[in-house]
């Protein structure tokens, strides 16, 4: 059905377009001549002469108006040059002695009519071509929001395959050793498996957790419902889910004194600092706190995560929310990489229009991100 309302709308869309541009054109000029008939009647001389009097250059003006309206409204050059003609023999026709005829022959008219009708057909032709140039930078602007929504969905997918396979396996694993060897196995042993069994277990729940959150955006236009929301308390929930699965982890937290509201997802920011942090107490190597600090600007608001840890390697800097797996064995919980939160925080903060990275301090390393305080619509 979809597609045969497609396919019809297809067919008629050529006849719509002429006819919609036709009505437009008549209508538009209609309106002028009315406007015109108006200001002739109002300000023209006693003696009906339009010449010298300021009739006779709104009369112009008007058309010209209505010309560049036409343009506007309508699709390719013919309308606007149709415009200008009717412009032309309008002021020729109804406003200039003797009235309804054309007369070329006074004094400076022809001069006037051909320097008209080159000013029309000039700003309709260029009214046309920005039109034009409008389309092809919103049709590149399009191709480039759908190229890098593919970059982002292979590096997602790429991630996911890596992320989910290797706790699988540890999993099954563990599993296998316990069931095969249980009799064998003593208390301290059994724990321990059942242990690494329940961190990845965790590990894939919050995985999961993120993967659900990349569902409240938009896949075809990147976009998300925002509402104001505020800050301290986002920040406030953030902490407070991420310490019932870290309870031994140690946060500072600074946000301004100011109450601040913005607009946003609270949901998903809220997973951004949960993904920054968990990170931030996992992989640092450290059992220093991890400070959150919030910064007010004047046209925006800085999330900054930072750690006191090992820091990140410096290859890994430009390409870190690409969702590339970065998993070296010499880590013991290399199953645990970034890439997929990381990568699913760059995708939230971008549907947000705001912007993140990261950088290696003299101490460790710190994530930075900020959202702005007014919402940005973007034309369709």
């Amino acid at each position: 059905m979809k597609a045969y309302q497609e396919k019809n709308t297809k067919t008629k869309s050529p006849f719509y377009t002429i006819m919609k541009d036709s009505i437009i054109t008549l209508s538009l000029c209609g309106l002028a001549t009315v406007i015109a008939f108006w200001f002739f009647h109002h300000l023209s001389n006693p003696s009906g002469n339009t010449s010298g009097n300021p009739a006779g250059a709104n009369i112009s003006l008007v058309y010209i108006t209505a010309l560049v309206l036409v343009a506007r409204f309508t699709n390719g050059y013919v309308y606007g040059i149709i415009a200008s003609l009717i412009g032309v023999i309008c002021v020729n026709f109804l406003f200039t002695y003797p009235y309804f005829a054309l007369n070329f022959t006074l004094s400076g008219y022809p001069v006037t009519f051909v320097f008209m009708l080159i000013i029309s057909i000039t700003i309709s032709a260029m009214t046309t071509q920005i039109k034009l140039q409008g389309k092809v930078l919103l049709e590149r602007e399009k191709l480039l929001m759908e190229a890098e929504k593919e970059k982002m969905r292979a590096n997602l997918l790429r991630s996911v395959s890596h992320d989910l396979r290797t706790p699988l396996t540890g999993i099954i694993g563990n599993t296998s050793t316990y069931i095969d060897n249980a009799d064998s196995l003593n208390e301290e042993e059994k724990i321990r498996i059942v242990s690494h069994i329940n961190e990845d277990s965790n590990w894939l729940l919050n995985m999961v957790e993120n993967l659900l959150s990349v569902t409240r955006i938009d896949e075809r236009s990147m976009k998300i419902a925002m509402l104001p929301e505020s800050v301290e308390e986002v920040v406030a929930e953030a902490i407070q889910r991420l310490k019932k699965r870290l309870p031994e982890a140690q946060f500072q937290v600074k946000v301004p004194e100011d109450f601040l509201m913005i607009p946003m997802d609270a949901m998903l920011i809220e997973q951004v600092l949960i993904n920054l942090l968990e990170n931030a107490v996992i992989h640092s190597k450290t059992t220093l706190p991890v400070e959150l600090t919030v910064e007010d600007n004047p046209s925006s608001v800085t999330f900054k995560v930072k750690d006191y840890g090992i820091g990140i390697a410096p290859e890994r800097l430009p390409i870190i929310f690409d969702g590339t797996p970065y998993t070296p064995s010499t880590l013991p919980d290399g199953h645990k990489g970034m890439g997929i939160g990381l990568s699913i925080c760059k995708t939230i903060i971008t549907a947000h229009n705001g912007q993140i990275h990261a950088n290696n301090h003299e101490n460790g390393c710190i994530f930075t991100f900020t959202l702005p305080k007014e919402e940005k619509q973007h034309e369709s």
